[in-house]
């Protein structure tokens, strides 16, 4: 595969892993694939740092700038460094009208092009499952001691005898 075409694959597989990592319920793996592979692609001179941009919707609403890197015909932002302001220009608000053109990768094509070519690779340790609350010291004793009519929270039941 020659140079443009290879770019070109990178950049939409780029852009695929972006796209579910917006909607992923886990997506720290995603995002770092992400910026690792723009990184490299940056170094090796397939993309470019072309500016900077006020983030859309920046956290604790104070004003926050993006890097815009451009591969090809996508654009992609990572967080800015303190080079990245001395070095680009500032380009303002983002223009929401331009799109990235569609991709024709899926995601596990694209996790698996993107993990070859930066040699970052997925734990497969999965989501850990949720914990049982545990009781505070003492808590189930003082229900046995309250007597059969409340619940271990020590709360009367909806539905039981009158007394």
């Amino acid at each position: 595969m020659d140079a443009p075409d290879f770019s070109l694959r990178l950049a939409e597989a780029v852009h695929t892993v972006n796209r579910h990592a917006k909607t992923a319920p886990d997506n720290r793996f995603l995002y770092n694939l992400k910026k690792a592979a723009l990184e490299k692609m940056i170094t090796e001179g397939l993309a470019e740092k072309k500016g900077l941009h006020f983030v859309q919707n920046p956290r604790f609403s104070r004003q926050q700038s993006a890097v815009l890197i451009r591969c090809g015909d996508y654009l992609f932002h990572l967080p800015a460094s303190k080079d990245d302001f001395r070095s680009l220009p500032h380009l303002g608000e983002q223009n929401m009208e331009i799109r990235n053109p569609k991709g024709r990768i899926g995601l596990k094509a694209a996790k698996q092009l993107l993990s070859d070519y930066t040699g970052l690779k997925e734990s497969n340790s999965g989501p850990t499952p949720p914990q049982q609350p545990k009781n505070r010291p003492g808590q189930a004793s003082r229900a046995k001691e309250k007597g059969r009519n409340q619940t271990s929270s020590g709360h009367k039941p909806w539905f039981g005898p009158l007394s």
